[in-house]
């Protein structure tokens, strides 16, 4: 099995590898750590690690990986009851933490393992992640992980299996889209018990040989201080560019260093096309959306085209705001019917769910051979319950879940994320979801949860309508509005729309 990590062994000693505020490690430093925590974990069925953004998480992760144990991510803010479910579900015999971190009730039975990253660096050279890396050639390219829990919107949540392949050809997908190379400086405040955060974030850049910083905590000044001192790649979830939009009018030097990014990349939900036109306008830079899930990794982005286009650089498109690119290399991607059938027409107006083949898919869902089995179709497409439409080049533009942006009004099947774009058009719009109710006419109507810009002077739900109507059609105009101080969101940023009550 190959590594995935090859340059932790073949980089220069003193090349940085990972920096967490003050913290750093080399890739000596940090082939030594992972490598002495590898051989103390070894023949682990799997582990849990405390997922804080620290080095020690980063370090504990990596070693669970050169060891071939499974690791199983903890969220930091998960409460008692979700997190007994998991430790419960995915049984790890240990729990990896930070020296001095106070562990919650739950974890209370859990035998624990400290890191002490710099300890561990003394006592090991980097021969101990040389022989980590030679002592798990029994592994498979299917071998697990991770085991990475869902949110859990409709139940307790599934533990996703994902297998080394998945995490290998994600990472080099994107580098193929990407042209992500070790010289790259990656920047992001991302939380580190997600796919985001982890594996694009932390293992990313370790498996190309380049650099992460981690901010610990998002911010323009962290931004903009990490760009101008060499980061050429960020990473963020729609909440932090929106934030950076909402500065940039203000602050020059923001947006100067954001024109100096090589690459500005948004994930986990989907970034208003408002927010994209801003931030393009004020620093000559397109933001990068790309999708995926827990189950999949990631499957489509738009590809990276630099400056001046080089015969030896493939391009297939540039960021189009709206749309989540193509599917990456090695990615099948179909849209269905409701009753299966796929649909051929790629005209941008005919919805329906992704359904996805590929290496980069999880392999099932621990312990749930019932949800596994639900979550496939005969012939081994994974129904994401994403739905989108394609336009006449290929590019996928998501208009919602199934479960929750799938409106079907008036004989119309109307996809939330495309109303949600045109009211944040809307000058007096600070945020907006949208929902579907029942209708005894139209079956389902159309309702439009803002936040205003000026709460003392809300827009009037007529002109919302009208504004709707104008940019898209009348049948997606909002029905109904509401008007919230904020909008629920987990902690990847994304809008809770279940938390959304009607009256």
């Amino acid at each position: 099995m190959t590594s995935l990590f090859p340059a932790l062994i073949g980089s220069p000693a003193e090349r940085p590898a990972l920096r967490f505020g003050e913290r750093s490690l080399t890739y000596a430093e940090l082939a030594a750590a992972a490598g002495a925590l590898a051989g103390r974990i070894q023949g682990a069925g799997r582990v849990a690690v405390w997922a804080t953004p620290t080095l020690e998480t980063a370090v504990g992760v990596v070693a669970a990986l050169l060891a071939g144990v499974p690791a199983v991510p903890l969220n930091p803010k998960s409460g008692d009851s979700e997190l007994g479910h998991i430790v419960n579900d995915s049984a790890p015999a240990l729990v990896l933490t930070a020296p001095g971190t106070q562990l919650p009730h739950a974890l209370g039975d859990l035998g624990r393992l400290e890191i002490d990253v710099r300890e561990a660096g003394r006592e090991a050279g980097p021969e101990s992640a040389q022989h980590s890396l030679t002592a798990i050639t029994a592994l498979t390219a299917d071998s697990p992980a991770l085991v990475v829990y869902t949110s859990g919107t409709t139940g307790p949540p599934k533990g996703a299996v994902i297998p080394r392949r998945a995490i290998a050809a994600t990472l080099d997908a994107l580098a193929d889209a990407w042209q992500w190379t070790g010289d790259d400086v990656l920047v992001h405040a991302l939380p580190l018990f997600h796919v985001h955060g982890l594996i694009l974030g932390i293992l990313g850049p370790l498996r190309r040989g380049g650099s992460v910083r981690h901010l610990g905590r998002f911010g323009t000044e962290g931004v903009t201080r990490e760009l101008n001192a060499g980061a050429t790649m960020l990473f963020g979830v729609p909440t932090m560019y929106h934030r950076l939009a909402e500065a940039l009018p203000g602050d020059p030097a923001l947006a100067k260093a954001l024109g100096r990014a090589r690459l500005l990349v948004s994930g986990s939900a989907a970034l208003p096309v408002h927010d994209h036109e801003r931030i393009a306008a004020a620093t000559g830079r397109r933001v990068i959306e790309r999708y995926g899930m827990t189950e999949t990794l990631m499957l489509c982005s738009s590809r990276w085209t630099p400056p001046d286009p080089r015969p030896s650089v493939r391009a297939d498109g540039e960021p189009r705001a709206g749309t989540v690119g193509v599917p990456l290399p090695g990615v099948e991607l179909r849209l269905v019917e409701e009753d299966g059938s796929a649909i051929t027409a790629y005209d941008g107006e005919s919805v329906g769910e992704i359904q996805v083949r590929g290496p980069n898919l999880f392999t099932e869902y621990l312990n749930r051979p019932d949800a596994t089995a639900a979550a496939f179709t005969g012939d081994g497409w994974f129904r994401t319950g994403d739905m989108a439409v394609r336009d006449a080049d290929g590019y996928v533009r998501i208009v919602g879940r199934k479960a929750t942006d799938l409106i079907k009004s008036g004989g119309y099947k109307i996809g939330a994320g495309e109303i949600e774009n045109a009211l944040l058009e809307h000058p007096a719009v600070r945020e907006a979801a949208v929902t579907g109710e029942p209708d005894d006419d139209l079956g389902e109507r159309v309702v439009a949860w803002i936040v205003p810009a000026d709460p003392e002077s809300p827009p009037g739900a007529g002109e919302l309508a009208d504004h709707v109507a104008g940019r898209l059609a009348p049948h997606k105009r909002p029905r109904v509005v509401h008007f919230l101080d904020a909008l629920p969101r987990n902690d990847m940023g994304k809008i809770m729309k279940r938390a959304l009550k009607h009256d």
